[in-house]
């Protein structure tokens, strides 16, 4: 799987080649995460965001579809007393409706084939009032040769989200009252926060 392969180098990607954006996207995330919040994140890859929500939280349960990605979640978050770290697939998770009080999912719904189910299940599993928080990158011409590359190397992009498609994404989705926050850089990230009525 191209994301085992990847999970020992993608910190290069996400601190070297886009630092200032995902800085900024984990400091926004963890801004809308209150002290006693469960909290579930899918797709917590090498555990960027993990690592900026554990300490704002009460607990936290990361998951990922990668077995490699969850090693390296686990040796930057180890150490989180709250932190539970576990394979899961996005598009069924194994918890019970209206579990938690907020849902992470960043950079994983432009990969998914059905991204409309996998926000389905997102919303099953958070409370009513509780949050729905999904970072995305979106595209912008200067960021459109990256994508190329990514894609040749294997990780396989599904949907090719702007900013406006993006926000029409949720649209389309049935959801009528969303923020959204461009946070704009190399690859620009499209943060999307759903308060479950």
């Amino acid at each position: 799987m191209f994301w085992d392969r990847v999970a020992g180098i993608y910190d290069l990607f996400g601190k070297i080649y886009n630092g200032k954006v995902n800085r900024k996207m984990c400091s926004t995330v963890a801004g809308e995460i209150g002290k006693t919040d469960r909290v579930l994140e899918c797709a917590c890859g090498t555990g960027l965001i993990t690592a900026a929500v554990a300490g704002k939280c009460r607990q936290l349960v990361a998951t990922d579809y990668s077995e490699g990605m969850l090693k390296q979640t686990g040796k930057k978050c180890g150490s989180f007393s709250n932190v539970e770290i576990r394979p899961a697939d996005i598009l069924n998770l194994p918890f019970a409706d209206e579990e938690f009080d907020a849902v992470i999912a960043a950079n994983v719904i432009h990969l998914l084939d059905d991204p409309y189910k996998a926000l389905s299940e997102l919303d099953r599993v958070c409370r009513r009032g509780g949050k729905l928080i999904i970072p995305t990158y979106v595209n912008k011409d200067k960021a459109k040769g990256f994508d190329k590359a990514i894609d040749k190397a294997g990780a396989d992009f599904r949907q090719d989200f702007t900013y406006e498609t993006y926000r029409a994404f949720f649209a389309g989705a049935g959801y009528r009252k969303f923020r959204t926050k461009l946070i704009d850089g190399r690859v620009p990230c499209a943060v999307a926060v759903i308060t479950k009525s």
